[in-house]
C-alpha cells in the first residue's frame, strides 16, 4: 500500500499566507470598492476581461477590479494581471447589455486603451490560453513590459536568467520594432561590456574636454546651460553590438541608464516609449505599493479602535474574554490534532455555539462580587 502524502496545518497557513501576499502585490495598488474610470487613464491597475459579456464576437474590453466584484459577479473573467494607462471599459459602448453598477456614466470608446489577444484569454506567440489544457510542460510565463503580453519562457528564444523576478523582460517582438533599444541592450545586459564602459568616465556625466579644462564661474553657467550629452550617442560611439535576436532580460536599475536628454525623450515618445524612463512604472513598484498598503491596513487593529472608545473596564473584559476564547479555541484544535482527526466546519460551527451558550449563562449568572 502506497503511503498517502500528508499536508501539515503549518504548510497550509503557509501556502495561504503566500497566496495572501500574491493577492495583496496585485490587488493592493487597487481600489476594490470605486470604479476607476473617474481616475481617467490610470497609471498601472489591476485589468481584467470578461469573457461572459464580450466573448461572442465582441470588441476587447478591460474592466478595473471593483467593477470586476461589483458588475461582473459569477461572470467568466480572464484576470490580466496588470495594465499601464488603462481606463475601466465597464458598461460603455463595448458592452451591449450591461451597465456598470458603480459610474454608468462613461463615453462609449476609451480611445487611449490598448487592446491585445489577452483580452480574449490568449497570450505568448503562441496564441494559447492559460492554463492550457492541451500543454502538457510545465513552463512559466514572463511578462514583456513595453507589449505587456505574456509569453512562454521557451518561446522567448533566449535563455532565462536566475533570479527573474527581480529583472525586466522586453520580448523579441518589442526589441525589433523599436531597434534603438538594442543599442542600449549591448551594453546594459552585458556585465562586462558595461564595466568597461564605466571604466572611462561612464555614461551618466560625460562632458568634453574644454568644460574639463574651464574652471570659471562664466564655464559653470555655460554647463548649466547646455543640453547634457546624449548617452545614447556616447554608447553608440563604442561601436558595441549583440546579437539582435530573441527577448532581453534588463538587470535592475537599467532604465535609470537610458538617456533622457531633449532628443531621446522626443523619439521615446514618439515610439511610445517615455514610459521606460520612469522608474515606478515597474509591476515590482506597484506591488510594493500594494504590500505596504495592506501592511498599513494591517496594522490598524480593527479591535484596538474599538478599545479606544471604551472605558477602562468595559476594555478589560473585553481583553480577557478575547483571551479566553484564544486559549479555548488552541486548546479544542488541540484536541483534534492530538487524535489526528479533520477538523470539519461543524466542529468549528458547535465550538463557537458552545461559545455563545456560555457567553449567555455568564450573563444571567453574573454572580457575585465582594470587595475586602
Amino acid at each position: 500500500m502506497s503511503e498517502e502524502q500528508t499536508v501539515s496545518l503549518v504548510d497550509v497557513l503557509q501556502e495561504d499566507e503566500e497566496l495572501e501576499e500574491e493577492a495583496s502585490a496585485v490587488l493592493g495598488g487597487s481600489d476594490s470598492e470605486c470604479c476607476s474610470y473617474p481616475q481617467g487613464y490610470v497609471k498601472r491597475q489591476a485589468v481584467y476581461a470578461c469573457d461572459t459579456c464580450t466573448s461572442k464576437g465582441g470588441e476587447a474590453a478591460g474592466i478595473c477590479l471593483a467593477c470586476s466584484y461589483k458588475c461582473h459577479e459569477g461572470h467568466d473573467l480572464f484576470e490580466l494581471y496588470t495594465k499601464r494607462n488603462f481606463r475601466c471599459d465597464c458598461g460603455n459602448g463595448k458592452f451591449v447589455e450591461l451597465h456598470c453598477k458603480l459610474h454608468p456614466d462613461k463615453d462609449d470608446v476609451n480611445s487611449g486603451n490598448k487592446y491585445s489577444h489577452n483580452f480574449f484569454g490568449l497570450y505568448c506567440t503562441c496564441n494559447r490560453p492559460y492554463p492550457d489544457p492541451e500543454d502538457q510542460v510545465q513552463d512559466e510565463m514572463i511578462q514583456c513590459v513595453v507589449c505587456e503580453d505574456w509569453f512562454h519562457s521557451r518561446h522567448l528564444g533566449c535563455a532565462v536568467p536566475d533570479c527573474v523576478e527581480l529583472q525586466e523582460m522586453i520580448c523579441d517582438s518589442c526589441m525589433k520594432q523599436h531597434p534603438v533599444l538594442w543599442t542600449y541592450a549591448a551594453l546594459l545586459t552585458v556585465p562586462v561590456v558595461e564595466s568597461e564602459v564605466n571604466k572611462e568616465k561612464g555614461t551618466d556625466d560625460v562632458m568634453d574636454s574644454k568644460d574639463e579644462e574651464c574652471d570659471g564661474p562664466s564655464c559653470k553657467r555655460i554647463r548649466q546651460e547646455e543640453e547634457p550629452v546624449c548617452r545614447l550617442k556616447k554608447l553608440q560611439s563604442n561601436g558595441q553590438k549583440g546579437v539582435q535576436s530573441g527577448a532581453v532580460f534588463w538587470p535592475p536599475g537599467w532604465r535609470s541608464k537610458l538617456c533622457s536628454c531633449t532628443t531621446c525623450q522626443k523619439c521615446l515618445a514618439e515610439d511610445g516609449l517615455s514610459f521606460l524612463l520612469d522608474e515606478s512604472d515597474t509591476v515590482l513598484a506597484y506591488e510594493n505599493k500594494g504590500k505596504t498598503s495592506e501592511e498599513a491596513q494591517r496594522g490598524r487593529d480593527p479591535l484596538m479602535s474599538v478599545l479606544d472608545n471604551l472605558n477602562r473596564v468595559q476594555q478589560l473584559e473585553i481583553i480577557h474574554g478575547y483571551n479566553d476564547m484564544k486559549t479555548e479555541l488552541k486548546d479544542f484544535l488541540q484536541r483534534f490534532a492530538a487524535e489526528g482527526k479533520v477538523v470539519s466546519p461543524d466542529d468549528i460551527k458547535g465550538f463557537f455555539d458552545q461559545q455563545q451558550q456560555s457567553r449567555k449563562r455568564r450573563h444571567l449568572n453574573p454572580g457575585q462580587f465582594y470587595c475586602s
